[in-house]
């Protein structure tokens, strides 16, 4: 009997010994696993900035000579100044676009104090791309374009607009002709979001047309004079680097 359970106990502290160390190894897994999840999801700090807070879009109007986009009010907020320049800027030619001192100065220094790659200049050139491809594509009902532009606020107020269009049967036949002249009217950093407002002068062709052809509203010849006020906004502390549209609003 002695042997026997000296024996079975001899068996048994391989078995036990491998239970062990399978559970070992099946907890340092779980807790690699959950490592490399938290490093890829992130955790919560308690210093979380809630969701940006973007206007709705409103319904569409304007001018019934063009291309009627739909509108929503400009994004609110005070300007927020900074303690001094960035030593790379180029005063004279940050003039072109805003006198020193001046609050709208302030502002595009405050976006460059935190966003080294930022430039007026750069930064209109690109308004203006945007610019047309969101016409254009509002025009074209181009959902997939108007998504990657907008805000979505703004993309949903877009939609709306496209769809009620679509519901009647209506389509437009437009043809944009040039931005004549784009300013930047307003600039500010709410927390690590930079927004920046630009006032568009450009030509259209458009008109709208009945599902027989009929011309509803426009012309599809005459050239009209078109102004729209547009902010722009990005977060700061992305890392990418396009602008969205967050806001939109007939100017004079």
């Amino acid at each position: 009997m002695d042997a026997r359970k000296s024996a079975q106990t001899t068996l048994d502290v391989p078995a036990r010994t491998v239970f062990d160390i399978s559970t070992i190894i099946f907890l340092v897994l779980a807790v690699v696993i959950f490592l490399r999840l938290r490093s890829v999801l992130g955790r919560r700090t308690g210093h979380e900035r809630p969701p940006m807070d973007y206007p709705a879009s409103g319904a569409a109007g304007g001018n019934d000579k063009v291309v009627n986009l739909p509108t929503s009010g400009r994004p609110a907020g005070e300007t927020t100044g900074i303690g001094g320049k960035p030593d790379d800027i180029d005063e004279e030619a940050w003039k072109d676009f805003a006198k020193p001192g001046t609050v709208l100065s302030e502002g595009l220094l405050a976006i460059r104090n935190v966003d080294r790659a930022f430039e007026p200049r750069e930064f209109l050139q690109g308004a203006e791309a945007a610019y047309e491809m969101i016409v254009t594509a509002f025009a074209d009902g181009d959902r997939r374009m108007l998504r990657s532009l907008l805000s979505p606020d703004v993309f949903d107020g877009f939609i709306a607009a496209i769809s009620d269009r679509e519901a009647r049967g209506e389509r437009i036949e437009s043809r944009f002709i040039g931005i004549s002249a784009a300013d930047i009217q307003d600039a500010e950093l709410k927390g690590s979001v930079a927004h920046v407002t630009v006032k568009f002068r450009s030509q259209l062709v458009s008109a709208t047309l009945s599902k027989d052809g009929d011309v509803v509203e426009g012309d599809t010849q005459t050239v009209s004079d078109v102004t729209d006020v547009w902010t722009f906004a990005r977060d700061t502390n992305s890392r990418d680097p396009n602008w969205q549209l967050v806001a939109t609003e007939a100017g004079d």
